[in-house]
């Protein structure tokens, strides 16, 4: 990965679940320009499928500078695109539609995170779970209000209505959260398919193993108890640099 002198292990997976027909998810992962985003669309088969794909679209073809801060404009300013392009297309087809997204861009030590919605981004570190984006829902302001407790607010009928998505309106507000990288910081970006079914003890458990297998994990977790929704889950690894040990023939 550019700029960075740890080594990075990641994995992705995505699955329509069990009930729905169609997977209005999208994800990238764009390990050598060290982004990665899930979206999450809303607005039926046509409507979040073309969101989001739309969201990884414009994600994807960016070519980011090699300076941290611009790079991070240009990431801000491809979802604001995003933005115009799906709500211009509801506008046209008179019916609305949308897309949550979250997304990782990794320069060097430093980190980003940026979200619109409900999709998370979480960093496992020291074996402790966090949660670094905070949903834009009905229920977190109802939590912030505290109108409900956080038990009322499991399996709560509004826990899928947002109060923030991409397209919806004109002018959208983004945010984010930057911070440094420690060797050993594992990243999970992940639809509400996954954290809306797995308690985070579950997620922080499974994070714990390999990269490679997390996802595969957390998405069967998923699948055992029902998987209503879709469900998409990336997760990023940063270690220390292998050292491998030279030939004596090389060293004498």
């Amino acid at each position: 990965m550019n700029s960075s002198s740890m080594r990075v292990e990641t994995g992705a997976l995505t699955h329509v679940g069990k009930v729905r027909s169609n997977n209005e998810d999208s994800h990238l992962a764009r390990e050598e320009s060290g982004l990665w985003v899930v979206a999450d669309g809303m607005g039926g088969h046509e409507g979040g499928e073309w969101a989001s794909a739309k969201i990884v679209e414009e994600l994807g073809d960016l070519v980011l500078p090699a300076d941290f801060e611009p790079a991070c404009e240009k990431i801000a300013g491809a979802i604001h695109a995003a933005n115009a392009a799906i709500f211009r297309k509801a506008t046209q087809r008179g019916r609305q539609m949308g897309s949550t997204v979250v997304a990782l861009f990794v320069r060097g030590s430093r980190f980003v995170v940026f979200w619109v919605g409900d999709s998370r981004a979480y960093l496992l570190r020291d074996g402790n779970l966090v949660r670094i984006s905070r949903d834009h829902s009905q229920i977190q302001q109802m939590l912030d209000r505290g109108l409900i407790s956080e038990q009322e607010a499991t399996g709560h009928p509004m826990s899928h209505v947002l109060a923030r998505a991409v397209g919806v309106v004109e002018t959208m507000e983004l945010d984010s959260r930057e911070g440094e990288i420690e060797p050993g910081d594992t990243f999970l970006l992940c639809s509400d398919g996954l954290h809306g079914f797995v308690p985070e003890a579950d997620i922080a458990r499974l994070l714990r193993g390999s990269p490679d297998t997390s996802p595969e994990q957390l998405v069967q977790l998923t699948l055992e108890r029902g998987a209503p929704d879709n469900v998409t889950v990336i997760t990023v690894m940063f270690t220390e640099p292998t050292l491998l040990s030279l030939p004596e023939s090389a060293t004498a």
